[in-house]
């Protein structure tokens, strides 16, 4: 079993570059089945969900390479209708994606319950209330399997969601590609990365207007193209080395991001004390480890991120002062909460709020990840905790994290993976 062995009290210092967004490169991997021919995608990270994606596809008759060491190209002509092994899609969650993207391809699809982190009840109501109102008939087999299948073709219709859903906005403008007539999502989700995922849609000759906004409108065409397509960098990924160089002190530009996605965090940290700078694509935090503590609640872009709701529980934890955070996404994404009370934290967590009660440091300690974002907490307080923390539950950190390990050691951080 692999761990990490991270001693703290380094403060960081230096530049790191940000890899691409594993939240846009999940749908535009599997989006290329929609294109069934074949398309380049570039700055792709080289994460565990990304292969097993590619992987996938592979399962599926789609031919890929890597041509450079983030460039890979994808050939999906050859991709048949057939549910995926149900092994690589019971992983993660962005495999609902091969929904939409088989549904409009080939007016049918039949894949396994999504897996991913486990954070409470992830439904997919609003997903398939989004192909029914497109004229498909959805229900599960006898294998579990969801089965979508639009006997007489998918059909543009007018979809308010109930709640703005990533994925089901998304979904919902891969199989709407194909559509006949013309579809409008209402109550939209306007994340970054339903924009990177219209902005490649498009390039593979798609009509859709107004991603990033509330309603997007999508004009069906008959079929779609190869292309060439650059993916987004991860606004996340930035997020954490941003709070991680809060929590253990220094100076760090993170390059290569948008900063306009970085607004809610950029401006919390701010509001905290620490300071930070702006380029066209780079931001530069320094931290002295004084900041204030602060109260934030978690919302849907351009709110603040849910993702980095546990690596800033990590920061506040020594804060000067009490913080809250408010979950306003998922039901039960507490569970590292424990794991932080082991390294000393004083954190009591009611009604999905997590109050925090700034410590002047945490100690080391053995702790393990239970999820993606709550891997990167444990790595954040054991970046600013005296002595040496052993952190294990690895897997879930590969999901979402680049490198981390030899980008952090660039910093100065003394980090060590066994």
């Amino acid at each position: 079993m692999d761990k990490l062995l991270i001693r703290g009290g380094n403060p960081l210092f230096g530049s790191v570059e940000i890899s691409g967004m594993k939240n846009s490169a999940l749908p535009v991997i599997f989006g290329t089945i929609a294109a069934a021919d074949v398309c380049t995608i570039g700055n792709v990270p080289d994460v565990s969900d990304i292969a097993l994606a590619l992987e996938t596809l592979r399962s599926l008759g789609a031919k890929v390479r890597f041509v450079t060491a983030d460039t890979v190209l994808i050939d999906t002509r050859e991709v048949v209708m057939k549910s995926p092994p149900r092994e690589f899609v019971g992983k993660m969650r962005g495999s609902t994606y091969l929904i939409g993207a088989m549904l409009g391809r080939f007016n049918e699809a039949l894949v396994g319950y999504p897996g991913g982190c486990d954070f409470g009840v992830r439904p997919i109501d609003q997903h398939i209330k989004g192909f029914s109102y497109l004229g498909a008939k959805v229900e599960y087999d006898d294998n579990a399997n969801l089965h979508a299948i639009a006997e007489n073709g998918l059909r543009g219709n007018t979809i308010y969601f109930d709640i703005a859903s990533v994925g089901s906005t998304i979904n919902v403008m891969l199989a709407a590609v194909f559509a006949e007539g013309t579809t409008v999502i209402e109550n939209a989700a306007r994340e970054p990365h339903i924009v990177d995922m219209a902005s490649f849609l498009n390039a593979c000759g798609a009509d859709i207007s107004g991603a990033g906004t509330g309603m997007i409108r999508i004009r069906g065409v008959k079929k779609l193209h190869g292309c060439s397509y650059e993916i987004a960098p991860d606004m996340i990924e930035a997020g954490t080395y941003m709070a991680a160089t809060a929590a253990a002190g220094g100076k760090v530009t993170v390059r290569r991001v948008i900063p306009k996605h970085m607004e809610a965090i950029t401006l919390k940290l701010l509001e905290m004390g620490v300071s930070v700078s702006c380029t066209d694509d780079e931001i530069t935090v320094s931290s002295d480890r004084v900041y204030h503590s602060a109260q934030i609640k978690t919302n849907p872009y351009p709110g603040f991120p849910t993702d980095m709701h546990p690596q800033f529980s990590a920061m506040l934890c020594t804060s000067r002062g009490l913080s809250s955070i408010s979950e306003g996404i998922w039901g039960s994404r507490f569970k590292y909460v424990d794991e932080l009370k082991k390294m000393g934290a004083d954190i009591v967590v009611v009604d999905n709020t997590a109050h925090i009660t700034g410590t002047p440091r945490l100690h080391g300690a053995a702790v393990k990840a239970c999820d993606l974002r709550a891997g990167a907490a444990l790595v954040i307080a054991a970046l600013g905790a005296e002595g040496v923390t052993t952190i294990t539950g690895l897997e879930y950190i590969d999901r979402g994290y680049q490198d981390l390990v030899n980008k952090l050691k660039s910093l100065g951080a003394n980090i060590r993976r066994e």
